[in-house]
């Protein structure tokens, strides 16, 4: 099994960086693969809603970063998404990712995939619900699997690894796929 892990955060290294490499450390232990790209190191484009992905081949014609990542999501079996909150949502790459996934509505390539929501809050678990209704309807409406949630209290940088229920939780989804 192949695992994606997509990070929003802008700190390498950070909270949101931590939880998923526990993720992916136990799923590696019994043998999948995984990668984990940085959208603030890709240059991608807000949709146009240009309704290109509606016609024709049902992909997307904006040429930016989106173009590398959706061979790497058509391979991928699980979709990690983590991001740190930001004003109760996503980050903002992370939103527009999500948006750019628009094209799977019509070409149906999302279906069957698994997806798990990654994400520390200032605040905590309680400031994650708007995102985790967001991911959990956008799972549905792709027709992929939502798998679960790692949620977190952590503001600054390592404070997840204070978190050890997250950090557990973290690693059993990991050893579940």
């Amino acid at each position: 099994m192949h695992i994606l892990a997509v990070i929003g955060s802008p700190r390498k290294g950070g909270n949101t960086d931590l939880m998923t490499d526990a993720l992916l450390t136990a799923a590696g232990a019994n043998g999948h693969t995984s990668e984990k790209v940085y959208l603030y190191d890709r240059r991608i484009i807000p949709c146009t809603d240009c309704r290109a992905c509606k016609r024709g081949t049902l992909e997307c014609v904006m040429n930016d970063g989106m173009k590398e990542l959706y061979p790497e999501i058509d391979r991928a079996d699980v979709i990690v998404l983590g991001t740190p909150v930001y004003w109760l949502g996503p980050t903002g790459p992370m939103k527009v990712f999500m948006d750019r996934l628009r094209p799977y509505f019509g070409n149906k390539r999302f279906a069957g995939k698994r997806v798990i929501l990654v994400a520390p809050a200032g605040a905590g678990p309680s400031d994650c619900d708007l995102l985790a209704a967001m991911v959990k309807r956008s799972c549905a409406i792709l027709g992929a699997t939502y798998m679960g949630e790692v949620l977190a209290t952590a503001y600054d940088m390592g404070d997840v690894l204070e978190e050890t229920a997250a950090m557990t939780k973290a690693a059993t989804l990991g050893k579940s796929l």
